[in-house]
């Protein structure tokens, strides 16, 4: 399919620069596929649409202060934006590969302006320092901390919240507690970019699904910066979406089985829940618990095993992201509830609105 068929226009000004005043005051397009409906609502208003037995799947991954300015010895600034850990020894982002958990001290990175560094260079964070150990191509790097103590140093000190380029604003304190959800609690290895979808829950409108007997499962995907990459191919088919680790507990696979069997609706939160529950391998009609690198590339004609209804955003046109919504709900309806969200002003992107697709 040509990636032009993913493309719309949007008026600058509906994309959202910060968020709401209150997380659940922004507003809810709910698109229904089996009566062919549209509609808008608060976003509180998403209670009545879940049913007793249903179960909501969110991300609770962490997003830390990723990207990190210093300096080099010269004095001239650097940018460092950390993507993910590193093993010891790996020198690709190859999605096989898994995370070392134990010291977490060798990160890939991307470094700005990458051009003029050198490997074996320190990128200077007052007392701290960081090496650039090699250049892996397109501005990645493997660099390494000193100690956890040192990062941690870093990070706290010199760190800031991972902004997508299209909010034309430096990071701002309250960034820090809202480009997060308030589930978010998995930072072992932490995010550098938002589970955006999750915005607008509060602890009220999870409470209140609880009480009417949904169930709120979570499982974690810690989303990495290939989440804004466009996709540059003519063709989609010939795209490749980065890895990211996913984790879905042998409690959270259980929980949802339970609520499959018993005829329940799997509600997910974001496109990152959707790509980790269709990551997850069913045997004999059974999702099974797993944790390890993801980098399930969905697209129109993918066939869903797990997931019946998402919440999310509204995204970026020639995107992995809204080629996944169309592949959910078929591009026509998704380039049609788009030209309604515009046509009512509706705010799109990280700090935006949200859908609801039944």
């Amino acid at each position: 399919m040509d990636i032009s068929l993913f493309d719309y226009e949007l008026p600058s000004e509906l994309i959202a620069q910060v968020p709401t005043e209150k997380r659940d005051h922004s507003r809810l397009l709910i698109l229904d596929r089996k009566k062919q409906s549209v509609v808008i609502k608060p976003f509180h208003s998403i209670v009545s649409y879940l049913k007793t037995g249903d179960a909501l799947v969110v991300n609770n991954t962490k997003v830390f202060k990723a990207r990190l300015l210093g300096k080099r010895n010269t004095g001239g600034k650097v940018e460092l934006f950390l993507i993910r850990p590193a093993e010891k020894g790996q020198s690709t982002l190859d999605s096989s590969a898994q995370i070392n958990r134990t010291r977490e001290l060798i990160w890939f990175g991307l470094l700005n302006p990458s051009r003029r560094l050198h490997e074996g260079e320190l990128i200077q964070f007052g007392s701290d320092s960081v090496l650039l150990e090699s250049k892996l191509g397109d501005g990645v790097w493997r660099v390494r901390f000193d100690s956890l103590t040192s990062m941690q140093r870093i990070v706290r000190a010199y760190g800031h919240v991972p902004l997508p380029q299209y909010i034309k604003r430096a990071d701002s304190p309250s960034d820090i507690r809202r480009y997060q959800t308030v589930f978010a609690k998995n930072d072992r290895v932490g995010a550098v970019a938002a589970p955006t979808a999750g915005f607008h829950f509060t602890k009220p409108i999870l409470s209140q699904l609880k009480q009417k007997g949904v169930y709120v499962i979570e499982l974690t995907l810690h989303v990495g910066p290939g989440t804004f990459k466009p996709v540059t191919a003519d063709q989609i088919e010939e795209h490749k979406v980065d890895p990211e680790f996913a984790e879905l507990s042998a409690e959270s696979a259980e929980r949802i089985n339970q609520v499959r069997q018993a005829g329940g609706k799997i509600v997910a939160v974001g496109t990152t829940s959707v790509r980790t529950l269709e990551s997850a391998r069913l045997v004999n009609g059974i999702i099974k618990p797993f944790s390890g690198m993801v980098d399930l590339y969905i697209r129109p004609g993918y066939e869903f095993k797990t997931v019946d209804h998402l919440v999310t955003n509204f995204h970026l046109p020639k995107s992995s992201l809204m080629i996944l919504v169309s592949a959910f709900a078929q591009r026509d309806r998704i380039m049609s509830a788009y030209e309604r969200a515009i046509s009512e002003k509706l705010r799109f992107y990280s700090y935006g609105d949200a859908m609801l697709i039944l």
